[in-house]
């Protein structure tokens, strides 16, 4: 199951209640007929697609927190992307339902509105009929709990492996990362697949206390460790795509270095034809490219002088005079 919209039982009348806690929210008053308004889970304390799960008392905090967040299209930050706002939010447990730990299963439901306006006009039509339904959240915890040795995982490393099944006291268990402590709400989003079965949430998590996005140099600091060390999901994209790039880069300087190389070589022979080759190759081959460009250099110098260049149709000396013509063909 992925995040939803849930479906009125009353035609998502407004009532008073709704419009004191929209009102709020708005610039003015705004009155029941100009004013769209769902419900939505945003997530739960299940394990999700990533191996990963919110605790009780984060769906609890994050009640507050998600309080007057924007809803945007595709975790897209832009004002044209901003269709709704939540006005509520509370959590609750539902009856004869259980999570996969076997624990009484909890959401996080919330209570959002949009302007009844012609711009929102196809996008309610979207909600009502069931298209635009998924959604996702974007937020930040400040501890992430390895279920199996209960290390946290942004600020320490253990051998554990998200999805592995391990041997407990308790018996064989998969490992997840357990989320507490949120620090902020950021937005929710409508998506096609979110990354949680019930409450679909795309999470945009830190490696620091602080927040913001996950940056490599903490990715490679934590690579110095001599221990083993577990990335997430998109740790490991990011580790990936860097690695990548670098080695595209390395192949374009390599071949760079290849081609300065080979003009040393050519231009070694010129000056300094007395060298065996051989030499100098093996030479070349333990220089770096700035090694290698101040041989070039200096070799390019040396030929210059050697052999001065001239153009092919430099004018000629005029300076002799007319009885001077003609002086190599005299006896």
């Amino acid at each position: 199951m992925k995040g939803y919209i849930v479906k009125s039982k009353t035609g998502s009348k407004v009532s008073d209640e709704d419009l004191k806690l929209i009102n709020k929210l708005t610039r003015r008053n705004f009155s029941e007929d100009e004013v769209y308004i769902f419900s939505v889970v945003l997530c739960d304390n299940d394990i999700d697609r990533e191996h990963e799960r919110f605790t009780d008392n984060s769906l609890e905090k994050l009640s507050e927190l998600f309080v007057g967040k924007t809803g945007i299209l595709d975790h897209n930050p832009t004002s044209d992307n901003q269709t709704a706002r939540i006005y509520s939010c509370n959590t609750e447990f539902v009856k004869n339902k259980l999570n996969r730990l076997g624990e009484p299963y909890k959401r996080l439901l919330a209570k959002a509105y949009m302007p009844i306006s012609s711009k929102n006009k196809d996008i309610i039509l979207e909600i009502d009929s069931g298209i635009k339904k998924e959604v996702s959240v974007g937020c930040s915890v400040n501890q992430r709990i390895c279920s199996i040795c209960g290390k946290d995982v942004g600020k320490e490393n253990c051998a554990h492996i998200k999805g592995h099944r391990y041997k407990t006291s308790d018996g064989y268990k998969i490992c997840h990362t357990v989320l507490d402590d949120p620090t902020d709400a950021y937005e929710w989003s409508f998506v096609a697949v979110p990354a949680q079965r019930e409450a679909g949430v795309i999470k945009s998590f830190t490696l620091t206390k602080d927040g913001g996005d996950i940056k490599m140099e903490d990715i490679i600091k934590s690579l110095s460790y001599k221990k083993s060390i577990t990335f997430s999901d998109l740790e490991a994209k990011k580790l990936f795509e860097y690695i990548e790039n670098l080695r595209k880069k390395s192949l374009d300087g390599e071949f760079y270095k290849d081609e300065l190389k080979n003009e040393v070589l050519k231009l070694s022979a010129a000056v300094q034809p007395e060298l065996d080759i051989q030499v100098m190759k093996n030479v070349a081959d333990k220089l770096n490219i700035k090694e290698l460009k101040s041989f070039r250099d200096s070799f390019k110098s040396k030929l210059l002088k050697s052999f001065p260049s001239k153009p092919q149709f430099a004018k000629e000396n005029n300076n002799h005079t007319f009885k001077d013509l003609n002086q190599e063909f005299k006896i």
